[in-house]
């Protein structure tokens, strides 16, 4: 006892000795300073070293993209660059706009209201005029994805449901009871398809986005109660978009893992290296949007347990034919609510479901995890405001259109429609693998085809088959293309796809060094890009020409 009073004095007197030794360096050094140059000294550095800090701990991008976003910043401000870029930007939005409103002669854009009311013929007149506009052959199966149900026998139900229920509205549960009850049997039934326990919980959503959305602010603010100030999300490049928009929204950190070379899904070694304290979510596709590829979702089930991390399963794209396919025939590795990691899974029910656009599902364990989604203003004064989702209200008729679209098909109804889409995705999965110098990305069990090619510019085959009337969704990173299977492919439209993928393959293969012309050389050129925010501004070109009513020459309706 004695020693270590010893050894503690010894170490107070050398402590003492040193900090004034640094006192007396400190005022040496501050010689010939005015006080308040001392002063402005001090400020100046602290301002310097906290924005430093701020820089290097951005909320959302790593030092390595703050560093590249800075650097193409400070090339675009260039004078001599900033007039090329603002130009080019202008001129690609021009034709993006002139592509996408072809106007016929005689036609125009409404920019203001008519001055009179006109009847309920003429405005069917007119939506039939419009109509007309449409360019993709969805209903005779050579559109990817994009439309899953619209029967005529659903559309029929659908439209008699949409019109008792057109004025409802959730935000009112004692006013329209029946559509808060529909929601909750909407989701209670999806959870009872993925395994979900009686403490499970859900509601519905507008959409897969939306989905998505909710289950990383609810993992955010989870994390935040943890005392985890700068919460982090992994998954994999080929995650869908979704992810990228919680990141921006949210002020997440994103952090991206390359898929395994081979199977061109999660590589969850590369999952786990980026895991760390400030982890609040992990995730896994079911299948993933570009490929349509099922990540392993039980490795990262066993990570998520083994760090305490949740794991959110993105089931947008197929979660409506992933829990049939076992009864269908086409049994699938675990995926759901049965692994124990799993804490969360969003499932799209306009897709597969075949509901009305738009709905979909988020799903959660427990209903205390659930809870962190809903959103309350206890102290508004204009009462207490509650809401599930993000928006306040919602379309009842939406939900009730869910709600009958889920009766109306049944069990087995679904189990019949995945086994043919499964079936088909199947036929035309080996059917592609027989075509030379291409490839089909690693083994799609779902309902997704990804072609790509080491032989030629794919996107050439992209734009012939457009020629050829198939509307498909492009990828980069590698180029490629692919065929999102729906009850309108039929085997005879399988056939003519399979066809016209040879005989387009065939004809890029007379100059296979060639590279794509016109439209679908952007697709090349976007990729080649290094700075990622020229695309960011093209893309919101092409979005503003969504909205461009300024080739209108008129400014009412003509009777």
């Amino acid at each position: 006892m004695d020693a270590a009073q010893a050894i503690a004095g010894d170490v107070l007197e050398a402590t003492v000795i040193y900090l004034e030794k640094a006192r007396v360096a400190v005022n040496g050094a501050c010689r010939g300073f005015e006080g308040w140059q001392i002063i402005l000294i001090a400020a100046g550095v602290t301002l310097l070293v906290t924005r430093l800090y701020n820089w290097l701990d951005h909320p959302r991008l790593t030092i390595r993209q703050r560093v590249v976003h800075n650097f193409w910043s400070f090339l675009k401000g260039l004078p001599i660059i900033r007039g090329k870029v603002k130009a080019e930007l202008a001129k690609n939005v021009q034709k993006i706009g002139e592509e996408m409103y072809p106007t016929k002669e005689g036609d125009h854009f409404l920019n203001r209201l008519p001055a009179d009311g006109i009847s309920s013929d003429e405005i069917f007149k007119r939506l039939e005029q419009y109509k007309t506009a449409t360019f993709a052959d969805w209903k005779g199966g050579k559109v990817s994805g994009c439309v899953y149900g619209g029967t005529e026998e659903l559309s029929t139900l659908c439209a008699k449901v949409y019109h008792d229920f057109a004025w409802t509205n959730p935000l009112h549960p004692d006013v329209f009871p029946e559509v808060r009850r529909m929601e909750a049997e909407v989701v209670s039934m999806s959870l009872k398809l993925f395994h979900g326990g009686p403490n499970s919980g859900g509601t519905m959503t507008s959409g897969g986005t939306e989905s998505i959305l909710l289950a990383m602010q609810t993992y955010r603010d989870i994390a935040w109660e943890k005392g985890i100030d700068r919460p982090e999300i992994i998954a994999a490049v080929s995650a869908h978009a979704a992810f990228n928009k919680a990141s921006h929204y949210f002020g997440i950190r994103l952090i991206l893992v390359p898929n395994d070379p081979k199977t061109h899904t999660l590589d969850v070694r590369a999952m786990k290296k980026k895991i760390s304290k400030n982890t609040c979510c992990l995730v896994a596709s079911a299948p993933s949007f570009p490929y349509g590829l099922l990540d392993d979702i039980e490795a990262v089930s066993k990570l998520g347990e083994r760090y305490n991390v949740p794991v959110h399963v993105d089931a947008c794209l197929g979660g409506f034919l992933i829990p049939f396919m076992e009864k269908a025939g086409f049994p699938l590795p675990p995926f759901d609510f049965r692994l124990p990691g799993v804490t969360s899974i969003s499932a799209d029910t306009h897709k597969y479901g075949y509901a009305p656009k738009g709905s979909s599902v988020i799903l959660y364990k427990d209903k205390e995890t659930r809870n962190f989604q809903f959103f309350v203003a206890g102290s508004w004064s204009g009462g207490i405001y509650a809401t599930p989702t993000m928006a306040g209200s919602r379309p009842g008729a939406l939900i009730a259109g869910c709600w009958a679209t889920m009766m109306y098909f049944g069990e087995r109804g679904y189990v019949s429609t995945t086994r043919r889409i499964i079936a088909e995705t199947r036929y035309i999965t080996q059917q592609l693998r027989k075509i030379k110098d291409i490839y089909v990305f690693g083994d799609p069990l779902i309902s997704v085809v990804a072609v790509g090619s080491d032989k030629f510019d794919v996107f050439r085959a992209f734009a012939a088959l457009g020629k050829k009337g198939w509307n498909l969704n492009s990828l980069q990173f590698p180029a490629s293309f692919h065929l999102c299977v729906t009850q309108r492919q039929t085997r005879t439209v399988s056939d003519q796809f399979i066809k016209d993928v040879r005989d387009c393959v065939k004809e890029v293969m007379k100059d296979p060094g060639k590279k794509a012309e016109g439209a679908a050389a952007l697709y090349g050129t976007a990729q080649a890009i290094p700075d990622r925010s020229i695309i960011t501004e093209m893309a919101r070109g092409y979005l503003a020409a969504c909205y461009n009513t300024a080739m209108g020459e008129s400014n009412g309706v003509s009777h």
